[in-house]
């Protein structure tokens, strides 16, 4: 393994912005992964792991500390009893073909995820969601190397903490650990995520009474590809915001003045509403541009790099977003995307 000196991020990340970093290694192993570590502590150096780059954005003055690019890869699949199979997954392995592996085998669970850019460890970092699908839900283990004891810990599902894009690995006491490898709990011909409004849209107009598990994932691809723009030619992260949880009250009193509001139970008193919702129907942000950063013409809820933007280009066109929310709604949008700086 070679540690690399001053190496643009620009190209290794899914908006293509953002400076060098310092410092930068590949990790195939465990053992590369604890070499590039002990680096950055004997020149006490921060150190950040980077998969495929598509949740990030780099400051244009770069990182000062190691950048660490995952690539430990490897997919094993162990099928048990009672039609049940584990899929134990590297972090680096990339996320979509990791998921139409699974489909190849009929192993159910995943597909609903299908599409989604970025690498299996931080599918478990960020507890990844969509079309009514998180991967919590089909996560047994998670490993990850402790960088301060230098030994692979094994936590369960309950250790990991998940929550709506959160895991115990965001945290401040989680950062110390880095994922190395994931296991999935899957079933061999299981039951199908097809309710979704979506989803259930697709089938009907396509006439489909009883898809089949790689109806679904062809059906997940074509509906993200129309709303969403494919990252290998367009500068993106995708969802830039999370979708707000507010209270029952304050989602009634919205209702009040915007009656066609969605929003979706998340708790007892709480309740989650469509960030795209809130920048398309009521703020009117969908296909708005302003120099090179812009949101995509069929989805508000993604940020655009049109072509030679900066990365405060981008965070000044996300912060007038989120005054116009604020205004409006009162809700203080939160960024889904993590900033690099």
């Amino acid at each position: 393994m070679k540690i690399q000196e001053n190496v643009s991020l620009g190209e290794l990340t899914t908006f293509r912005t953002g400076g060098a970093a310092r410092y930068f290694a590949s990790v195939k192993n465990i053992s590369d992964l604890k070499i590039a570590v002990r680096f950055a502590k004997e020149k006490k150096l921060p150190f950040f792991i980077l998969g495929r780059g598509a949740n990030v954005l780099v400051s244009d003055a770069g990182f000062c500390g190691l950048v660490i690019k995952m690539e430990i890869r490897g997919i094993e699949v162990k099928e048990l009893l009672n039609k049940k199979a584990r899929a134990i997954a590297g972090a680096g392995e990339e996320w979509d073909s990791f998921v139409a592996k699974t489909v190849k085998r009929k192993l159910c669970g995943l597909e609903n995820l299908s599409f989604i850019p970025g690498t299996v460890g931080a599918s478990a970092v960020g507890n990844i969601g969509a079309y009514g699908t998180e991967v919590k839900d089909h996560i047994l283990f998670v490993e990850a190397l402790d960088t301060e004891t230098m030994k692979v810990k094994k936590f369960s599902n309950k250790e990991c903490s998940f929550g709506y894009r959160e895991s115990f690995f965001k945290t401040k006491e989680g950062k110390k650990y880095i994922v190395t490898r994931v296991t999935f709990s899957l079933k061999k011909n299981g039951a199908l995520k097809t309710d979704y409004k979506d989803v259930l849209e697709f089938f009907e107009n396509k006439k489909i009474i009883s898809p089949t598990q790689k109806n679904v994932r062809e059906a997940i691809i074509e509906i993200r590809k129309k709303k969403l723009p494919d990252v290998s030619f367009v500068g993106t992260a995708g969802s830039f915001f999370k979708n707000p949880v507010v209270s029952k009250r304050k989602a009634g009193a919205l209702k009040e003045t915007y009656p066609n509001l969605p929003f979706f139970l998340s708790g007892e008193k709480s309740v989650k509403i469509p960030a795209g919702f809130l920048l398309d129907k009521v703020c009117g942000f969908k296909g708005y541009k302003k120099g090179n950063v812009g949101t995509w013409e069929n989805q508000a809820l993604v940020l655009v790099n049109y072509g030679g933007a900066t990365t405060k280009e981008i965070l000044d066109f996300a912060d007038v977003m989120k005054k116009k929310v604020k205004e409006k709604t009162g809700i203080d949008l939160e960024m889904e995307v993590k900033v690099i700086k």
